[in-house]
């Protein structure tokens, strides 16, 4: 029941993304063809365009093939280069994919770790230089915190490549599309290491830009849990401290953690627009930002529309989560 109310709660946060993209789309532009084809296109594009996209037709038939193609993944074609927009999505998407998540991963791993040390530090000299690291870059622009990382380890100090994701001029089969896992899944060991050298710039920047909100909340659940009353009636028992805080500090403080970094998870989406376009990571981010100044409307529709269904799989995962770290969150309960 929890998980089926989160589902359908899912699906109409969805559906509302979907029909505010559609109005914004169609409805606020007097002529949407000449909008969608761009302010450059031939009348014989503009023609194409209103016939790909039944924008000549009543606004409710309209809407109708609009909701068809988001269920089919039918996106029409990229007015610009003429290809389906759902393969270039398909296309760009994975290397996203391998940002976001070595991003999360350094999240997670650095966010859990200082919010648990400067919770369990809690008034010291620890305690106060974490809380000032974690603000500083919580506080810090992407594109102003991106750039001073080129300008740093790839400029002043060359350690890091400026741009691109190791794969130009590099053989290997896809097997998933994101670069590092399918050259280590092929034991290509010079391409694994092109890839991961390439990948660990932007997504240590990523990370650090979008982290500060996890060691918060980690550092409040700490000192939230730490002096609750069933964890004083667990040292009352005599357990030993490691379990201590292992088992009803650390889990219990980790309930409220995992909707942050859900929600971390939404951020790093919105974030890799910035991120992929000084870095020159060829992503649906950079898609997506080559589509804003390009004008071009039936991209930027359908990356909306993915970037909404990827935060909404991550709120998910989140919930099904809760039933793990929290026992008290059953299938029959509501939250």
């Amino acid at each position: 029941m929890y998980l089926a109310k989160r589902l359908v709660g899912s699906l109409f946060v969805l559906l509302g993304v979907a029909l505010i993209v559609f109005f914004i789309s169609h409805v606020l532009s007097p002529d949407p063809a000449l909008l969608w084809a761009g302010p450059k296109a031939r009348p014989e594009t503009i023609q194409a365009v209103a016939a790909e996209y039944h924008l000549n037709a009543p606004i409710f038939t309209q809407l109708y093939y609009y909701f068809q193609g988001l269920i089919t993944g039918n996106f029409g074609l990229d007015p610009q280069t003429g290809r389906p927009i759902l393969s270039e999505i398909l296309f760009y998407a994975p290397n996203t994919l391998e940002l976001v998540l070595a991003a999360m991963a350094i999240i997670v791993v650095a966010g859990v770790g200082l919010g648990y040390i400067s919770g369990m530090r809690f008034g010291t000299k620890i305690d106060s230089a974490i809380r000032i690291f974690y603000l500083l870059t919580w506080s810090t622009p992407y594109y102003l915190g991106a750039l001073a990382a080129v300008l740093v380890f790839s400029s002043y100090i060359p350690i890091f490549p400026s741009g691109g994701n190791g794969s130009v001029g590099v053989a290997y089969n896809s097997i998933t599309g994101i670069f590092v896992l399918d050259t280590l899944l092929q034991a290509n060991w010079p391409a694994f290491e092109s890839g991961l050298y390439h990948l660990v710039l932007p997504a240590t920047t990523l990370a650090l830009l979008s982290f500060g909100i996890v060691p918060r909340i980690m550092r409040s659940s700490i000192l939230d849990t730490r002096w609750s009353t069933h964890v004083k009636a667990a040292r009352a028992r005599g357990l030993d401290e490691g379990e201590v805080r292992r088992k009803h500090i650390l889990r219990n403080a980790l309930i409220d953690t995992t909707t942050v970094v859900a929600t971390t998870f939404g951020w790093l989406f919105s974030g890799t627009i910035i991120i992929e376009q000084i870095f020159a990571w060829p992503g649906i981010g950079q898609f997506s930002y080559n589509a804003i100044i390009s004008a071009n409307y039936p991209v930027l529709v359908a990356c909306v529309f993915v970037f909404t269904l990827g935060v909404i799989i991550a709120n998910f995962i989140a919930d099904i989560l809760y039933t793990v770290l929290d026992p008290r969150i059953t299938l029959g309960e509501g939250g």
